[in-house]
């Protein structure tokens, strides 16, 4: 039986991330110390997991063996729109899926292709997705920060921000 709550909260996570493809990928290296780089967003599937091209030669590969425990950013600053997602980072050898999600964009950072053994995916499976999402115009936006610049106050601004437990 489908969970319905798990695919609202899927669905919620898709729409937020929406076109924002590229994100900052966090994860803990053997010494501890946090460490980003940017990554591609493939996919987000039918339960929230994000997807993403790696290689087995990389730190990335590495770090998410030693801890599995990830974050990942997207941020869009035209809209004003930001989404963090905290979770559970798996280590992906399928080359069905591989092909699956193989495109030309893909194609341009493994110019071996989908069989280059060294080319996997990284799986997110997030706890959580934290967002700040504004509903006023980059103008509206720009005025309030101004304003308050100015006033020595904050900006005034229409903003949402909310949490999506997976």
């Amino acid at each position: 039986m489908p969970d319905h709550n798990a695919q609202a909260h899927a669905a919620a996570l898709s729409e937020k991330i929406g076109s924002m493809r590229f994100a900052m990928f966090t994860t803990r290296d053997q010494n501890g110390h946090l460490v980003s780089q940017p990554m591609t967003n493939q996919q987000v599937d039918a339960e929230g997991g994000l997807w993403f091209y790696t290689r087995t030669t990389t730190e990335l590969w590495d770090n998410i063996a030693h801890e599995p425990e990830v974050n990942v950013s997207f941020a869009n600053n035209d809209d004003s729109t930001y989404v963090s997602v905290s979770g559970h980072a798996e280590r992906v050898v399928d080359r069905n899926q591989i092909h699956a999600l193989w495109n030309p964009m893909v194609q341009a950072w493994f110019p071996a292709g989908p069989e280059d053994e060294h080319v996997v995916l990284v799986r997110v499976m997030p706890h959580a997705a934290e967002y700040w999402d504004s509903n006023d115009s980059k103008m509206v936006r720009m005025f309030a920060m101004a304003k308050a610049a100015v006033t020595g106050s904050t900006p005034d601004v229409d903003a949402d921000h909310g949490t999506i437990r997976m």
